[in-house]
């Protein structure tokens, strides 16, 4: 069982190539338990890679990864302590509601029957009813329910609100905020929507190039971030434009909030990968 001290990831160099495409190079984290993390980066930064690796589908070609303490995916007990929902909210479209309840029930040892059934009844899903003929939002919150009845320690989400029109976007972040105060779950959720991270998120990893750009907790990286006009302060690190990195707030520095500080990180990623052009 994890602790409050364990990571439920860590990282040390991580890197994964396809052949001589490298995916993801040098990536060095820490995420503390009880964390919301709010994935982002532009198309190719290497975030579904990451997730793969966290899952153990995928194994590293350099450096080190934990999950939850353990190798990620190396045994049938570390796979039960990890759910996932794959960018397309993975269902099988001709199996009913019923029938993925009864799925999950062999696959996983620790499933709540309790939890998946009351789920499906407070999202008014007909338990006869094909999940091939739900809407996105329903077939999102199925996943998301089956993922979170198995009672894992870690839920990994990969973009699985990229599909959905803003209400079904909301009701899914706000059932996924109910998940972790009920079950004290952690998540990864890999999103490009940084406006949606920031009503759930509380630590913050920024994928751009393969590489690690800002990691942390989202106070901690608010409180030393800051849009400046003019000239660079003393002491402080232009991040892009007007966002600026300082210990204390600059005089008539203005704050940051997560969609600006997560965009400004990925834009100097991407002019530094062309040379410094426009």
């Amino acid at each position: 069982m994890i602790t409050e001290s364990t990571p439920v990831l860590e990282t040390e160099r991580l890197g994964k190539r396809y052949g001589h495409t490298a995916a993801l190079t040098d990536c060095t984290l820490r995420v503390p338990a009880g964390r919301i993390v709010g994935l982002v980066g532009p198309n190719g930064a290497g975030k579904s890679t990451l997730l793969g690796l966290t899952c153990g589908v995928l194994g590293p070609t350099t450096g080190s990864i934990e999950v939850l303490g353990n190798r990620p995916g190396g045994d049938a007990a570390q796979l039960a302590r990890v759910g996932f929902v794959a960018q397309d909210a993975p269902v099988y479209r001709g199996l009913s509601v019923a029938d993925h309840l009864r799925l999950g029930a062999r696959l996983n040892p620790r499933w709540d029957r309790s939890l998946a059934e009351r789920r499906v009844g407070s999202l008014g899903l007909d338990p006869a009813q094909k999940a091939g003929r739900l809407s996105g939002g329903q077939r999102a919150q199925l996943a998301l329910t089956i993922a979170a009845a198995k009672r894992a320690e870690l839920l990994i989400l990969d973009e699985p609100v990229a599909a959905l029109d803003p209400l079904a976007r909301r009701a899914f972040l706000r059932d996924l905020l109910a998940f972790v105060a009920e079950l004290g779950v952690s998540v990864v959720l890999s999103s490009h929507l940084l406006g949606d991270l920031e009503q759930v998120c509380d630590h913050l990893i920024v994928l751009a190039g393969g590489r690690v750009q800002l990691a942390g907790d989202v106070d901690d990286l608010l409180a030393v971030h800051h849009r400046v006009s003019g000239a660079l302060p003393a002491g402080a690190e232009r991040v892009h434009e007007e966002v600026v990195r300082c210990a204390a707030a600059p005089p008539g520095a203005r704050p940051v909030d997560l969609e600006e500080l997560g965009l400004a990180y990925m834009t100097r990623a991407a002019v530094a990968s062309i040379g410094g052009a426009a």
